[in-house]
């Protein structure tokens, strides 16, 4: 097991990562915040699927999975049709002009990690993505868990 100051250390490499996420976004188009990006990868990753579950997949309130979906589908991205098992509920799904934005955004975030890891070995790169996967593997699927109150337990509980 890591040391405690480790962790602490990686606590803080953590947190610093919202620099490079921000510095990620600011590639994507003027039109197309970091939550619609997310909209139409996780519909590209799962197929159509109903508000309610894209709301689970982010993680997020579903007034807020709203916005993000009206804002994405007034620019043709994605499309909402009547569910046939629930004529009251609608299916979301990726548009072709979804899927070639997802291509377009695919390849300028290839082209930034390239450029800025470009003085990193392919070994170096592989070792990062293989511990990132880790990470995520590690905290499991976040959006299922309870929200828990650390300040009553302790480090090792």
């Amino acid at each position: 097991m890591a040391a405690h100051s480790q962790y602490g250390e990686l606590a803080r490499q953590l947190s610093a990562i919202g620099a490079v996420k921000r510095e990620m976004g600011r590639m994507l188009p003027q039109d197309c915040p970091p939550a619609s990006a997310g909209v139409l990868t996780l519909l590209d990753r799962h197929g159509e699927m109903r508000m309610s579950q894209l709301a689970e997949l982010l993680a997020i309130d579903m007034s807020v999975t709203s916005r993000h979906v009206a804002h994405a589908a007034e620019r043709g991205w994605i499309e909402r049709k009547p569910d046939p098992a629930d004529k009251r509920s609608r299916l979301l799904r990726l548009t072709p002009s979804g899927t070639a934005l997802l291509a377009e955004l695919a390849e300028r975030y290839t082209a930034a990690l390239a450029r800025y890891l470009d003085d990193w070995s392919d070994a170096d790169v592989g070792q990062l993505t293989e511990l990132l996967a880790r990470l995520r593997t590690s905290f499991g699927d976040c959006r299922t868990r309870a929200h828990h109150d650390f300040t009553t337990r302790t480090p090792a509980g």
